[in-house]
């Protein structure tokens, strides 16, 4: 990877580690060369849409970043990944949009990296738009993490790839959704593994 995205990416606030980022920037660059757009769902504050624009440019296509901003279940006040600084005083909800843009601002990235701000379902209800990688990263509860799984795989092109946050296999160590739609990625016959990466895992569209 580029080093000064690199660095960018490494610099920029979110949960992905270095490893599991290289990693998914690796994946992205297996791609069609001027192919399919990719897709991310949760794009926070702009971390994994570094590695995955870094990409995008090399291979001659787009990242879409679509994200509400609000911040996911286990970002709001309460719960373990809460941020207070995110917080928008005026509105008092959380808003990430401000970050996610600068972070991509400040990497160069603004021509390869769309936002798109909007919630999953609403959005995903009126894609119809086939993508050479969907990268899925936002809620980790089952509601949102399976909607997540069953609206956009679809578009997911034949030789396409899927990558999934957050994968953990033994539940001491995380929760139980994105465990769950990998397995059911594995278990439709339509996905095979391609690797995996600390809790990153990516697989490849087969039928």
């Amino acid at each position: 990877m580029d080093p000064v995205l690199r660095a960018a990416a490494e610099a920029a606030r979110g949960f992905m580690p270095p490893g599991e980022g290289l990693a998914l920037h690796d994946a992205a660059l297996a791609v069609p060369e001027g192919g399919s757009p990719m897709l991310e769902i949760g794009s926070y504050c702009g971390k994994s849409a570094v590695y995955l624009g870094a990409a995008a440019r090399k291979r001659g296509t787009v990242l879409f970043a679509l994200d509400h901003h609000r911040g996911s279940e286990e970002n709001q006040p309460g719960w373990e990944w809460h941020e207070p600084d995110l917080v928008d005083p005026e509105v008092g909800r959380i808003d990430t949009l401000p970050r996610f843009r600068r972070t991509v601002h400040d990497a160069g990235l603004e021509d390869v990296v769309v936002a798109l701000v909007g919630d999953s379902p609403t959005v995903g209800s009126r894609w119809r738009i086939p993508l050479s990688l969907l990268f899925i990263d936002g809620g980790h509860g089952a509601e949102p993490a399976h909607r997540d799984y069953e609206l956009w795989t679809p578009w997911v092109e034949p030789g396409g790839l899927l990558a999934i946050h957050d994968v953990f296999p033994d539940p001491a160590d995380g929760g139980r959704p994105p465990y769950e739609i990998y397995c059911r990625a594995l278990e439709s016959g339509r996905f095979a593994d391609v690797s995996a990466t600390g809790s990153l895992r990516v697989l490849r569209r087969t039928a």
